[in-house]
């Protein structure tokens, strides 16, 4: 099923308008994307899941176009959680749902998992692992905190002038870093397209503001916060990694190994970075496919 048989449809919920591409029909398999990227980067998995009778929902997360960009200004990992379980309950999900996620995806649908476990039957996250190993490396990692520069250069308001300037050179720059060798021309049309108004592109940063800065946290979602930063999901977890990620190392995701519990599986993709579900489709389609039927 080619990738221009998405549909491209919208929904409010969580208090703000949704864009998402859809695929299929049956339970529900909600796929959420990371930065800098668009609902377009799940294409290749979304069909296959359609095949195995799923309805592929991808949303332009929170503040991508052509997603609204919140009247709250909140960017939170809690309110990324709520929202995909928002969406679970105006897509009508039921327990048979699955949930998805890549990059900011990632802790987005461990978030959900946690704060509604009845939702969701199965969890599948990508290039961000479960547990605190991200966060402990930020401290004990030097390697680690090289890679994630670029976290601390956008709490900086120089930042929403440096990443949008020059046809976005500065997110070409990441995804070569990120996913080296990789031809990302393709996916920059729709990542550039999303994030081309100048308040698109600061709700994107405002994710890591709100992560590492000053960015607005509603105060409501602290407990489901403080759960989200050590604790992992109960049901079964599939997780992948690029074994020439550029952005976050493999030795951080062996520390996630040796702490997670028993119902997480992880494996690495050969021959793919950052973006694996990009670089290895047919790899990464089948590991998780094979993960959800069982």
């Amino acid at each position: 099923m080619a990738a221009q048989q998405l549909k491209l449809d919208c929904v409010s919920a969580n208090g703000t308008e949704f864009s998402f591409l859809e695929c299929g029909s049956g339970k529900l398999a909600l796929l959420l994307h990371g930065f800098p990227d668009t609902a377009q980067t799940w294409r290749h998995l979304m069909p296959m899941l359609a095949e195995l009778g799923y309805r592929a929902v991808a949303p332009f997360t929170r503040g991508y176009a052509p997603s609204a960009v919140p009247q709250d200004g909140c960017y939170q990992t809690a309110m990324l959680a709520r929202d995909a379980n928002a969406l679970h309950e105006k897509l009508g999900g039921n327990n048979d749902a699955v949930i998805i996620g890549h990059d900011w995806g990632a802790p987005s649908c461990y978030g959900a998992a946690l704060d509604a476990p009845s939702r969701w039957r199965k969890v599948v996250g990508m290039a961000v692992p479960p547990t605190a190993a991200l966060g402990m490396a930020f401290i004990k990692n030097i390697d680690q905190i090289k890679k994630s520069w670029y976290m601390f250069f956008f709490q900086h308001g120089l930042a929403d002038l440096v990443v949008g300037a020059n046809d976005h050179a500065f997110i070409e720059m990441l995804w070569r870093d990120w996913s080296p060798g990789y031809d990302a021309s393709h996916d920059l049309e729709f990542v550039k397209r999303s994030l081309a108004d100048p308040k698109n592109l600061r709700a994107a940063l405002g994710y890591y503001r709100a992560t590492l800065g000053d960015g607005y946290r509603d105060p409501q979602l602290a407990d489901l916060q403080n759960r989200m930063g050590s604790g992992v999901p109960t049901q079964p977890l599939l997780y992948l990694h690029g074994a020439n990620d550029g952005c976050i190392g493999a030795e951080v995701v062996e520390a996630a190994r040796q702490i997670a519990p028993a119902n997480v599986e992880f494996a690495m993709v050969d021959s793919a970075g950052h973006f694996l579900q990009l670089e290895q489709p047919k790899i990464v389609n089948q590991l998780v496919c094979d993960f959800i039927v069982r």
